[in-house]
């Protein structure tokens, strides 16, 4: 799998909105938004404000389960009905490696242009990449549900999203 964040903003944005409702300058905001990120039922809604855009390879099996995550989330894929047979695969195209008949045999049927064929053949270790678009409390609810989740591909998810995010004590919290 690869993560990367491509490009952030809102932070300021939303620091403005949530002095709104205490009149102070959105400087001074930075305490509180960290008292009220975690606390859920509207007093955390400026995270909703900050975007983060994500380029990731992920398995099919991950992508199924991240599908689950629709509300602040937009996704946008490489197409496998306009890409799979554009060239033959390799075992970097999977997750983990697959049996090299079976590599074979989508390779078969990629040389034929076969693109329906592949599609419906395709191991879920196939890597997919996806420009993923969600906002921080989308990723607060994705990292607080999945951290402990016993595929592994979740701990990894949330371990190098919160290296990369500019502010990831609004997304995890801290653990005493």
């Amino acid at each position: 799998m690869k993560l990367r964040v491509i490009a952030e903003c809102g932070y300021e944005a939303a620091m403005l909105g949530l002095s709104l409702s205490y009149q102070q300058d959105p400087e001074r905001m930075t305490e509180v938004a960290r008292r009220l990120c975690f606390r859920g039922d509207g007093h955390n809604k400026f995270l909703e404000s900050i975007f983060v855009w994500l380029d990731m390879d992920a398995p099919r099996y991950f992508w199924q389960q991240f599908d689950t995550y629709r509300v602040g989330v937009s996704k946008q894929s490489e197409s496998t009905m306009h890409t799979i047979t554009a060239r033959p695969l390799v075992q970097e195209d999977f997750a983990s490696p697959i049996p090299v008949s079976y590599l074979n045999h989508l390779n078969a049927l990629i040389e034929q242009e076969a693109w329906e064929a592949v599609k419906h053949h395709l191991p879920e270790s196939f890597l997919q990449r996806r420009i993923v678009c969600v906002n921080y409390m989308a990723l607060q609810r994705i990292v607080r549900q999945r951290i402990t989740h016993r595929l592994p591909e979740w701990q990894w998810f949330a371990a190098e999203l919160t290296d990369q995010v500019q502010h990831p004590e609004l997304i995890k919290e801290e653990t005493t």
